[in-house]
Parts: structure tokens; sequence; C-alpha cells
């Protein structure tokens, strides 16, 4: 008798271990059916989230704020004496980025130069020329270099090449490299990077632009291009061209590109934007003053 007992016993145990087995399993697979399907709607928020935050669900584009547009970067003019400080950044909001304005240069070795700034594809270095132009920053400074480059650089209150405001702002609207071509076929004909007549930022260092620009007299085609396209003289390219054309001196440091007459910024204004989109035709010369 003790042995059927303890057989019925062995018989109940086993039948016991095999249930908590199988509630064990299934509890398992509930879990990770669970955890998957937390992990597939916590991904699903986050995919909505981004679509959101990008715009999808707007019933129009979302339009790129002016924050993302242009940042304006603090520079320490403790630690640069050249900069000049003239309380404050270019605005954050409302910038325009359509049209032209025209920028109005006279100096005294004639003018005036006008040119079109871009809006659209230099939204930032047309509201740093503008803001500063506000300021009078370029009234009364000299345009310190004409370059090996073709072309006159002004800008810098210092005349040292690393002078500005006490902000910076990253490159945009950099022509592309020229396609290389296959050394047994002629290039084939490709316009210039910087067209006569071009206006560019300029900063030292490279793409750490802020007050200097560079009005091209010759075209001019690097293997890689880094300055910022601003826009394009419509008038007075006869008066950049008759500057081009001074004697140059040592500059300082080895360089000939001094101008040996002093070329002297008289006045820089920016108009109001122009709806207008910016002319597609060569730009124009004008008869110089004096």
């Amino acid at each position: 008798m003790a042995s059927s007992r303890d057989r019925q016993r062995k018989l109940a145990r086993a039948k016991l271990d095999r249930q908590l087995a199988r509630r064990a399993a299934a509890a398992k697979r509930r879990r990770q059916i669970q955890a998957g399907v937390g992990a597939a709607v916590v991904l699903a928020l986050i995919v909505a989230g981004s679509a959101w935050a990008l715009g999808a669900f707007d019933s129009e584009p979302k339009k790129q704020a002016a924050e993302d547009t242009c940042l304006w970067t603090p520079q320490d003019a403790t630690a640069n004496t050249n900069l000049k400080d003239v309380g404050g950044t270019p605005p954050t909001t409302g910038l325009p980025t359509a049209g032209t304005r025209t920028m109005t240069v006279t100096t005294n070795q004639g003018g005036p130069i006008t040119a079109d700034l871009d809006l659209a594809a230099a939204p930032c270095g047309a509201a740093s020329i503008s803001f500063l132009a506000g300021k009078s920053f370029y009234d009364n400074t000299k345009c310190h270099e004409i370059t090996t480059e073709g072309a006159l650089r002004c800008g810098d209150p210092s005349g040292s090449g690393i002078g500005g405001p006490t902000y910076s702002f990253y490159n945009e609207n950099v022509p592309t490299a020229p396609e290389a071509s296959p050394s047994a076929s002629p290039a084939p004909s490709q316009p210039p990077a910087y067209p006569k007549g071009t206006v560019a930022m300029i900063g030292n260092p490279p793409g750490s632009n802020g007050s200097q620009f560079l009005i091209f007299f010759k075209d001019f085609n690097p293997p890689t291009p880094g300055y910022t396209v601003v826009g394009k003289v419509t008038g007075g390219l006869d008066v950049v061209e008759k500057i081009g054309a001074l004697p140059t001196v040592d500059n300082g440091s080895g360089a000939k590109v001094k101008p040996k007459t002093d070329v002297v910024i008289q006045s820089l204004t920016v108009g109001e934007p122009n709806a207008a989109p910016a002319a597609t035709s060569a730009p124009a010369a004008s008869p110089s003053a004096g």
C-alpha cells in the first residue's frame, strides 16, 4: 500500500510540475508580447512626434525659422582687438529671405558702385551687411587689399585682414567646385565660380564671416571655391576695375596687395528689400565719378 501511495504522490508531483512549467511559459510569452507591443507604441510615438515637429501634419509646409537660418556666433574683442563692437548682432527674427536689397558704395576713387544683395541665396550675408551699414560701420574705412585673385577687399575697419564685428556667421551659397574632365578630352566650357562683378563674403579664418567682402573685377575660378556669394554689381563696375588697376605695395607681411593710393569707402548704405528677383544679366558698368 505504501508503494502505491508513493507512486500516486510522484505522479501528482509530476503533473503539478508540468502545470507550473506551462504556466511559466505562458507568462513569459505574455511578457514578451507586452514588451513588443510597448516598444512598437513608443516607436510609433517617436515617429509621429518627429513628423509633427517637421511639419508633416501642417496644412502648409513649415518655413525654416530665421533662428535656424542665421547663427550669429559671438567673438571676443579682448582676444582680437581688431574687432569693433557695434552693440549687438543682426536680428534673428523677421529677416527677409526673398528678393534683393541694393547696396550702394561711394569711394574716394569714384562711384557710386551699386550691387544687388541676394536675400534668398545669402540671407545671412545680406543681413550682416545691412545691419552694419545701418550702424555706419563701413563709412570712412579703407579697402585694404587688391587681391591677387582679382578682387577689391573691403569691410575691415582695422585694415589688418582679421578685423570685423564682434560676431561671425558660417558660409552659405558657396559655388560648387568645377567638374573634372577626362585628361584625354578638353575640359568643357564652364562659367567661372566668381564672375567679374560678384560680391562675396570673406572671413579669417575661412568660413568665419563678419563684415569683410570682395568685389571681383576679374573672373575667378578656383579649384575649390570657398567664398559665400552674397550679390552682384549692377552699376559702377568700371569704378571697381579702375581701382583694381591701381599699383600695390607690400602690406607688411610680404604680400604685394595693399593699394599704393588709399581706397576709402566714404559711405556704404543698403536699401529696403525689393521683392523683384535679382537680375540675371551681366553686371553693368556706369560712368565713374571723379
